[in-house]
């Protein structure tokens, strides 16, 4: 739809707009060596992702869930993204992130951006009371999930680079990271109070909103940022391989479960399926960021699947319309 295509335009044109940023030096100041992304990525990682986390947290309503769906969208997804963990695992990685990095760029979806205009064209307010609870429990699930695995693997690294340490003091060390980081904490401190059943004051509810608002154009600038710093040279093969995953192998999967382990069809069934579909997530790039691992490898699958999302989705909506 006309909506569906504005909308891609314009991530398209911010990340072009980052990116010319990123050529033009507009952003460095200082050292010719100044590296704009990673500051942008730590704006992003520490101030805007943690009040629209701690928000998103405080504020779920857990009674309204549909958690069956919610189930046959999570199952799946969880699976791939350990799958692909694993697998590069076993093949040896240069560094103890990338498995990590990788596992992400499969996982996660631009399920805002894309995602919420997405659903709301093709499915309408149907589609989008399935599309908003996984929006709300995406981050908090996948982020957190590799969290643990990557400082568990860094844990691990740092423990063969030197004295080796006991299992004790690994998983200390992997609880402690994995704790105070500003993915998790956030979460588990919105959790905390959501429980006491207190709503959140009003001007702090609206400061954590205008917070959270820059998150998505942030990221977007970023995604362009990191294009024109790092380039993709070297790094289309694996940015084609996560877009393959993410695009064909993902949706694939959710397709399976969902329909046939789950029995969901009709509109919940094209919802999950559609989300899983979505190109590849601007939280791939902050991950990749924040452990300095296969940053143009992470940008170049964003830009790849964004724009072969148009012919991907069309695509799966012929299936859906089959089945």
């Amino acid at each position: 739809t006309a909506a569906i295509a504005i909308k891609l335009l314009a991530v398209l044109v911010t990340a072009a707009i980052g990116y010319l940023a990123g050529r033009m030096r507009w952003l460095v100041i200082g050292a010719p060596g100044s590296d704009a992304a990673r500051v942008l990525s730590n704006v992003a990682f520490y101030v805007f992702i943690p009040a629209l986390l701690f928000r998103t947290t405080a504020r779920l309503d857990f009674a309204t869930m549909p958690w069956r769906t919610i189930a046959a969208f999570f199952v799946p997804v969880v699976a791939v993204m350990l799958a692909v963990y694993a697998w590069q695992r076993a093949r040896g990685p240069a560094t103890p992130a990338v498995p990590t990095v990788r596992a992400i760029s499969v996982a996660f979806g631009n399920t805002v951006q894309l995602g919420i205009p997405f659903s709301a064209a093709l499915f309408g307010e149907a589609g989008l009371a399935i599309h908003i609870p996984l929006i709300s429990l995406h981050a908090l699930i996948i982020l957190t999930v590799l969290t643990v695995l990557v400082e568990l693997d860094l844990a691990r690294d740092a423990g063969r680079a030197g004295t080796r340490p006991s299992l004790g003091q690994t998983l200390a060390t992997t609880a402690r990271n994995t704790l105070i980081h500003p993915v998790v904490l956030p979460v588990l401190a919105g959790l905390a109070w959501h429980l006491t059943g207190v709503p959140l004051p009003a001007l702090a509810d609206e400061l954590l909103a205008t917070l959270g608002t820059a998150v998505v154009p942030l990221c977007l600038v970023l995604i362009g940022v990191s294009l024109s710093q790092y380039g993709v040279k070297g790094h289309l093969r694996g940015a084609l391989t996560a877009t393959v995953g993410k695009l064909i192998v993902l949706p694939a999967v959710v397709l399976v479960v969902a329909h046939w382990g789950f029995g969901l069809s009709g509109v919940p069934l094209a919802v999950l399926v559609m989300a899983a579909a979505l190109p590849v997530g601007s939280n791939a790039l902050l991950f990749a960021q924040r452990y300095a691992t296969l940053e143009a490898e992470a940008t170049a699958a964003i830009v790849a699947s964004t724009v072969a999302f148009v012919a991907t989705a069309a695509l799966w909506l012929a299936v859906l319309g089959a089945l």
